[in-house]
């Protein structure tokens, strides 16, 4: 589940699209959307008559995917990952759309003598826009672009140091959101075309494709287009100083600077290896490199995490380390996403891996048991209570909605006015996605058997992956249409194979992806194919778009990222790099800590009886008693509004994502979110309804754009500066160890 998707945005009703006409008669009451929300936004017209599947359409499209993943794969290496959104290419594109009307030839052309076509078949529309941003969609990290399996790609080449076939990467990576695909095509009839699944993440879309087509009254201030145009320049020209000139602004640590023989203030202070307690960042990759973009998460969610993020850094955090040492907290630093030995020593996993990549318990035994830093350990603690908190919130705030709306939408199929306007275009065959389907089951266990040494999962493994998607996707799908809530199952997943495969971690990366990652890719393409609902998208043409949008993505994400692989030297390993190199690879340093944990050493050594962090267990039951209280006083006290808006697995997203995250990116996440979706709109919401989405993508823009000019300009050839404030934290004595007796280099020892 992700925060941004946690709550819905209320949306303002809007008029009818001018361009749209209608097709048939005007909609009765009783053929209105229900959904109060859709019925104010999503445009009840159609004009079938627009084409879709233009020239125009193909080549933004296409073009759109290809930019955001090479983008997306390109920043996600970095220390400061940067996820482009497709609201960027759905904003960018419009100019451009208008002026290929304006200046293409509008001759018609004939193929083979029998399909014709035209490079201008009139003005640029909607629904060319709407087909534009699906391909585009392909190319953002959840929908199918910057997919999980690149992060085992990378584990298994950057980490382990294992030869892997480029076949057997690519049949990996198109193959998971090939099967995604699958399901959502299986699907279709139950998360797309009852009423009642309405995808409330949607309707932000719909908004703003309306404000981007339908005629802007003459009023003062910038126009949506000049503003983003403004904005970008601004942030494209900003970014040169976090990104080159002044890279200290990501991480502004100025406790440090005050106490700089103080390791305990050091750790409190630093925004990059501490609590970040007073550290801040003005670079807006750092600010939206996790959480993605706080101008575009509501404020109830932005409250909830802030909860969150209160009690875990400030509170437990603190109480765990310097009060109870808990799980020998001060033998390691406070925070890192490194694991370590009982000495306090970083852990070397070649020590105890076998030639074949598996676990080698004896030298296990003799080197070391794995430890992880406090917050670390925590954390993943937090993802055991999210978890069961998710389920046990979802069943009790809207169980009884989810069992009325699931058993109307399957088995009573309401038609409202968008279903019946839908009805005008040619369906997709059920056996178009079969197909699919199938030819990337029948590939994937081929990859098993061809492959064997390099995936380490057997071919019942995989079999075991597809059955564990197949069950939950529809359940998730159906709390995800209905309530915009996720609950996630990556632990279980982990878990499970973990118990099941000990000593594997290719095995246990390998079937996260296809037991839980191909469920993410079935949602999002799911959300893709109700929007082309609501925008009335001939299904065919939604079926040609996203097919094509992802094997494109999926092939250019394997491309970048092998490229990146092989061309700069020591990529993600901390040690070797240079230290203000910024291909430190933080998001993949956490994937490659998960294969050591939940498939290398395995879940029973760690989490076991006898195990150190056993106790961090009983988090899955906490987790799913802590909504019962708030669900007990929204039926006590059901004049208290505001009591139901308290969300458990959402203020459990305090928690989540550290490390990589730091609790500086969190903090300043926050506190953007509160001045844009609190004061910004409560007491200028005419310019938040104008601006705060555009603002949002040019921020990205620009930022996204400098980046990759600095990185081709500059950083490639080595040209690096180095002063005062080119590093990054200055606070070298927030890694070290408070325990007495440990002895770390460039650290103090404790007697």
């Amino acid at each position: 589940m992700s925060t941004k998707n946690s709550t819905t945005t209320t949306i303002p009703p809007q008029p009818p699209s001018a361009a749209g006409k209608l097709n048939g008669e005007p909609p009765g009451d009783h053929e209105r959307c229900p959904v109060e929300e859709v019925a104010l936004v999503v445009p009840e017209t159609d004009d079938p008559t627009l084409p879709v599947m233009t020239f125009r359409a193909w080549f933004l499209g296409l073009t759109s995917c290809t930019l955001l993943i090479f983008l997306n794969t390109f920043f996600i290496y970095r220390t400061q990952p940067l996820t482009i959104s497709a609201i960027l290419m759905q904003i960018a594109v419009l100019p451009i759309g208008k002026f290929m009307a304006a200046t293409l030839p509008k001759k018609s052309y004939t193929l083979f003598g029998r399909w014709g076509f035209s490079l201008n078949p009139g003005p640029f529309n909607i629904k060319e826009h709407v087909i534009i941003t699906v391909m585009a969609n392909c190319g953002v990290s959840i929908g199918g672009g910057d997919a999980y399996s690149i992060g085992a790609i990378t584990v298994m080449k950057a980490y382990y140091k294992q030869s892997l076939n480029f076949l057997c990467a690519l049949l990996l990576v198109l193959t998971t959101q090939l099967v995604g695909y699958g399901w959502a095509g299986m699907l279709r009839r139950y998360l797309v075309d009852p009423v009642d699944m309405w995808w409330p993440s949607n309707l932000a879309q719909v908004s703003l494709f309306r404000a981007l087509h339908e005629k802007e009254q003459k009023t003062r201030g910038l126009t949506r287009m000049k503003f983003f145009l403004v904005f970008m320049a601004a942030s494209f020209a900003y970014y040169a100083f976090p990104g080159y000139l002044f890279p200290i602004l990501t991480f502004f640590s100025w406790v440090c600077w005050a106490w700089p023989r103080s390791i305990t203030a050091q750790q409190i202070g630093s925004g990059y290896h501490g609590l970040g307690v007073g550290a801040f960042t003005l670079d807006w990759a750092g600010i939206s490199a996790y959480h993605g973009s706080p101008l575009v998460t509501p404020w109830t969610s932005i409250l909830n995490v802030g909860i969150g993020f209160i009690m875990f850094i400030y509170i437990i955090i603190p109480l765990c380390y310097w009060k109870y040492n808990t799980f020998d907290a001060r033998k390691f630093p406070i925070f890192s996403n490194q694991l370590f030995t009982s000495s306090g020593h970083k852990y070397d996993t070649t020590k105890i891996l076998t030639p074949q990549f598996d676990l080698n318990i004896a030298a296990y035994e003799s080197y070391s048991k794995l430890y992880l830093s406090p917050l670390f350990a925590l954390s993943i603690g937090s993802g055991f209570a999210r978890f069961t908190a998710t389920l046990t919130h979802v069943a009790l705030f809207h169980g009884s909605d989810i069992w009325k709306q699931s058993r109307s939408a399957v088995k009573n199929v309401k038609l409202d006015i968008h279903a019946k306007l839908m009805k005008s275009y040619k369906q997709v065959p059920q056996w178009w996605y079969l197909v699919l389907l199938f030819g990337s089951i029948a590939l994937s266990l081929l990859m098993c058997f061809v492959w064997k040494e390099d995936v380490q999962l057997p071919w019942w493994g995989m079999l075991f992956a597809f059955g564990l998607a197949w069950i939950v996707t529809l359940p998730i799908g159906v709390i995800q249409a209905t309530t915009n809530q996720q609950p996630g199952y990556d632990i279980i997943a982990q878990f499970i194979i973990g118990y099941i495969l000990p000593g594997k971690p290719i095995a246990n990366l390998i079937f996260k992806i296809y037991g839980r990652i191909s469920t993410i890719h079935a949602l999002s393409f799911l959300a893709d194919l109700k929007l082309g609902h609501y925008m009335k998208i001939p299904p065919r043409c939604m079926y040609t778009a996203q097919l094509v949008g992802t094997l494109v993505a999926g092939t250019v994400n394997l491309a970048v990222a092998w490229w990146m692989l092989g061309s700069i030297e020591n990529i993600c390993d901390v040690e070797a790099l240079h230290p203000d190199s910024p291909w430190t690879c933080p998001k993949f340093r956490v994937t490659f800590d998960a294969s050591v944990i939940w498939g290398l050493i395995g879940p029973q050594r760690l989490f076991g009886p006898g195990g150190l962090y056993r106790n961090l267990v009983w988090l899955f039951l906490i987790g799913a008693v802590l909504p019962v209280p708030v669900w007990v006083l929204s039926k006590v006290f059901p004049e208290k509004k505001w009591i139901p808006l308290i969300n458990i697995p959402v203020i459990s997203y305090g928690f989540a994502g550290m490390p990589p995250a730091t609790p500086t990116n969190i903090a300043s996440w926050l506190i953007t979110g509160m001045i844009f979706n609190y004061f910004v709109f409560k007491y200028r919401k005419e310019w938040w309804q104008k601006y705060n989405y555009v603002l949002s993508a040019a921020l990205d823009a620009g930022t996204a754009f400098m980046g990759v000019l600095l990185f081709f300009a500059l950083q490639n050839e080595g040209k690096n500066l180095k002063w005062w404030g080119t590093e990054l934290d200055h606070c070298p004595l927030a890694t070290c160890p408070t325990a007495p007796g440990i002895v770390v280099a460039g650290c103090p020892v404790f007697k």
